[in-house]
């Protein structure tokens, strides 16, 4: 954790940054070369910059929660929220400004903002060079605003307000101040709209896109409460060229024991010309160059249960389990980071009579899940070898909560390419943003323009392509539209981040008793988790914590460090977290 906030000092607080770019990507030369006036000589340089840009879109998706990896890692936004618990972090109290966890939310402010500051830097320095043309430079230019404008969205539907960093510093800075969350969404919405003008229709994959570009723009006008831009921005992507798979395609499609859904989520299926849904995928081959590939995806490793740990007891009560064996091929070696919540895993699927045993809805079906009852004993020299896991035997009942859960095997499973590796997740595309999420952030900026029908006719889009019974405009609620997107993009969006979002809609509009002036003490985010998350309502003891929560967590902490170095000017810490009572009045503008 100190590695990483000295690495946060150094490039934001203090943000010497005469080196903005890895030798890796350039001949090899003496280091006195990379400083930024040599490599941002030509166009070349400055889509060197773009690709360590990219590469941070890769980072987010792959790798573990461990010290090692630099980058904030999707898996905290679930393990966070409403769909799963961080087993190994019950108990938010533990997480204050100065102390990080094994979910690196204190780290995850630090290295966003590297990312930022490798967007200034190429913003800063666009005009050193002479372009060939005004679109050369102004594409260039427009996807650096589009990285800047995605951290940043992350950033205000993490930690609310934060300072923003408009451009390249050279120097010693220490007198930031922190800038209004509403202030920061008109920049980065302006910018967004700059990138949707001259970003390409279509480009290899990876590269950010006009899809990609309205996409992003569609979120931040729901988040600035723009529901008719929204719609507007979300409808230029859906009329094209994307669109929704509904034929079976790519890799298995040969398997008639699969189908649609399954396809879909197979990461060597994400970025094939094939697939119309996607608008914008990280790119990660086992086939790169080792310096180009990630350690793999992970999936298995950080959502799959711990089947196979000795605390799985048998009749006589022994190890029942091995690591070993063709369970390990198909389900990794889980740590169950990500707990997944009794609500997604059962009574999301309930509708109209159906429930998760019987849904026609295919990302439910039991073809593309593995359940509790599919868990059998693979220990040889068990008395029980082959026969399903019975959870009586376990020493102690709370040893079901990381040892044996019902998972999702389709979005999980991930084979290793590299035979001789562990089996965590391999190597693989993940989506960023994809066609089926537009068609429900559309739908949401119909709910909240009271367009019910309209909404309900987005949302029946998705659902129907999965087999699920359609809906009536009469049942669009906020509840079922983020249900929806539970059930499409568990493991995909940054769902604490979307939760926020809403929050933060409901509170400026006054919606369900909830308002800004008492965002810390009540707000959506907290009671939905609430609601759905037994692992709080049960208070579930693990690790020497109990499960703990309260309605300020909505926001994650500043790390204090940041704030102390910072001596010549205020960063606020969020309301609820030691050191908010020096909060001064943030910016509300940007200049």
């Amino acid at each position: 954790m100190k590695r990483l906030i000295n690495i946060f000092l150094a490039s934001v607080v203090l943000l010497l940054t005469q080196s903005s770019c890895e030798k890796d990507w350039l001949k090899p030369e003496p280091l006195s070369f990379f400083s930024p006036e040599n490599v941002f000589t030509d166009k070349a340089g400055f889509e060197s910059l773009l690709i360590t840009m990219r590469k941070d879109l890769k980072t987010e998706n792959t790798g573990t929660l461990s010290e090692s990896t630099i980058m904030p890692n999707l898996t905290m936004e679930f393990a966070a929220s409403d769909l799963a618990s961080p087993w190994s972090q019950l108990d938010f109290y533990n997480l204050t400004p100065n102390t990080d966890m094994y979910y690196r939310y204190l780290s995850m402010f630090t290295v966003i903002y590297s990312s930022v500051k490798n967007a200034n830097v190429l913003i800063s320095r666009i005009d050193d060079i002479e372009w060939a043309s005004d679109q050369e430079r102004n594409a260039i230019l427009a996807e650096a605003y589009w990285h800047r404008a995605y951290w940043y969205y992350r950033l205000i539907n993490s930690y609310g307000d934060v300072p923003f960093i408009n451009e390249e510093i050279q120097g010693a800075k220490l007198d930031f101040r922190t800038h209004s969350r509403w202030a920061i969404l008109n920049k980065i919405q302006s910018d967004v709209e700059y990138a949707a003008e001259w970003l390409p229709i279509a480009a290899k994959p990876g590269v950010i896109t006009k899809g990609a570009a309205n996409h992003l723009l569609t979120k931040i006008y729901l988040a600035n409460l723009q529901f008719d831009k929204a719609i507007e921005a979300a409808t230029k992507v859906i009329n094209g060229p994307y669109a929704l798979m509904n034929q079976r395609f790519g890799l298995d499609a040969d398997k008639a024991y699969r189908n649609l859904i399954w396809d879909l989520h197979r990461s060597k299926n994400f970025s094939i010309a094939q697939n119309t849904e996607t608008i914008l995928a990280s790119i990660d081959r086992y086939e790169a160059p080792p310096g180009a590939r990630s350690e793999g995806l992970y999936t298995m490793r950080m959502y799959n249960c711990q089947y196979f740990q000795p605390q799985v007891l048998d009749s006589q009560g022994k190890p029942g389990m091995v690591r070993s064996g063709p369970m390990l091929d198909s389900l990794g070696i889980g740590n169950a980071n990500v707990r997944l919540t009794g609500y997604y895993q059962y009574d999301i699927w309930a509708y109209k009579g159906q429930t998760w045993k019987n849904t026609t809805d295919l990302r439910r079906s039991d073809i593309n899940w593995v359940d509790k009852h599919e868990l059998r004993y693979n220990n040889p020299a068990s008395v029980d070898y082959g026969k399903v896991i019975n959870t009586a035997f376990l020493a102690n009942p709370i040893d079901t909560f990381k040892h044996v859960y019902a998972m999702p095997h389709y979005i999980m499973y991930n084979p290793m390419d590299d035979k001789l590796a562990r089996t965590v997740g391999g190597n693989g595309d993940w989506y960023i943003f994809r066609l089926a999420e537009t068609y429900l952030l559309r739908a949401e900026a119909y709910y909240w323009k009271n367009q019910q029908a309209l909404a309900a006719a987005d949302i029946n889009k998705v659902r129907e392509r999965a087999k699920a019974l359609p809906i009536s405009g009469g049942e669009v609620t906020i509840d079922f539209i983020m249900n929806e997107r539970a059930r499409e993009l568990f493991a995909e969006e940054p769902r604490h981040s979307e939760l926020v979002r809403v929050s933060y809609i409901m509170a400026k509009s006054n919606l369900g008793g909830y308002n800004l002036a008492s965002f810390s003490e009540k707000n959506f985010f907290y009671d939905r988790v609430m609601h759905y998350n037994n692992t709080y309502e049960k208070k579930v003891q693990l690790l020497g914590n109990t499960a703990n929560m309260a309605p300020f967590h909505v926001l994650w902490p500043i790390p204090s460090l940041v704030i102390t170095a910072n001596t010549k000017g205020v960063i606020n810490q969020n309301v609820g977290y030691d050191g908010a009572e020096r909060n001064v009045e943030p910016l509300m503008t940007i200049e």
